[in-house]
């Protein structure tokens, strides 16, 4: 595994490189190669290790991010989350992905989870040079999670994240930095996810460089987070992969945006996280992911005359 930085924007972001470790899905053109990006202030060492080995023992190079101000990544102020840079960010590393030696620029695969699932919905859109999609319980509509929320938590909890959330993008209007807040907590403590076991679950999987810090404004710039409105734009196969009983990203949006998008659906009877490394789902979740992609990667062979 190699380290290496791309610019974003003139922000240098970090990156790790898996060369594929089979020829399975090699041409003369190179291998294919996967960008992985994590969701909510997620970063490359945490939890995602093990979906980019799995693709790389199934013959694909694989490129995992971390986005500008998280992580390995330059970029000020830290641990503030904006949507359109992060999908600028993913944009500059498929570009950085395309130039890796061995690797086929025109077989780019987007992967995603969560927030980053998402993501690489808006950044495929309306582009030719991507061979697939992949968004695991992603988070396509910010509106249907924020009712969603509603459901699960006290009122008070949310009244006081949402007045947070104002007072933080008013500090940074004004110039100043912004107000955080963890990125998750027990049930009663702040935090942006705060539901029973998402604690537990967030920290199972945090690597070294991972902060529990946001600014609080996540949550006024998510509610109007839309990708599901540029999947009827993808041009590329898409698998998405629900979480029946996912309590932060509405199952029923991700439905609702697979089919607008045409996608290949899997469905785990699971929780948000239950996809995650050492998780129940995770190995099922990682096998459909390689099988699928395997599908539309095999590039076939001429018929010799």
């Amino acid at each position: 595994m190699e380290t290496f930085t791309f610019d974003s924007d003139g922000t240098a972001c970090e990156a790790w490189h898996i060369a594929g470790r089979s020829d399975e899905l090699a041409t003369a053109a190179g291998r294919p190669v996967v960008v992985l990006c994590h969701g909510l202030a997620g970063t490359k060492d945490s939890g995602l290790l093990p979906f980019g080995e799995a693709f790389a023992d199934a013959g694909l190079d694989a490129v995992l991010i971390d986005y500008r101000g998280f992580g390995g990544s330059e970029g000020t102020p830290r641990q503030v989350v904006s949507v359109a840079q992060q999908v600028a960010d993913l944009r500059a590393a498929i570009a950085a992905a395309q130039g890796l030696p061995g690797v086929d620029p025109e077989r780019v695969v987007l992967w995603g989870v969560s927030l980053g699932g998402g993501h690489v919905v808006s950044a495929a859109a309306d582009r030719d040079d991507i061979a697939a999609v992949v968004s695991v319980v992603p988070l396509v509509d910010g509106l249907a999670a924020a009712r969603l929320a509603a459901k699960h938590h006290e009122a008070t909890q949310l009244i006081l994240s949402t007045g947070a959330g104002i007072a933080s993008k008013l500090k940074r209007a004004a110039g100043r930095g912004p107000t955080m807040i963890p990125v998750v907590g027990r049930p009663g403590e702040p935090g942006a996810l705060t539901l029973p076991g998402a604690y537990e679950d967030y920290l199972a999987i945090a690597g070294p460089t991972w902060r529990n810090e946001i600014a609080a404004d996540v949550v006024m710039e998510l509610g109007g987070r839309a990708p599901a409105k540029d999947a009827k734009r993808l041009r590329a196969p898409w698998l998405v992969q629900i979480a029946d009983y996912d309590r932060s990203a509405p199952p029923h949006a991700q439905a609702k945006a697979a089919f607008a998008g045409r996608a290949e659906v899997r469905h785990y009877p699971g929780d948000h996280f239950d996809v995650f490394p050492g998780k129940p789902w995770h190995e099922p979740a990682v096998r459909h992911a390689v099988h699928f992609l395997r599908r539309h990667l095999t590039v076939k062979e001429p018929a010799r005359g």
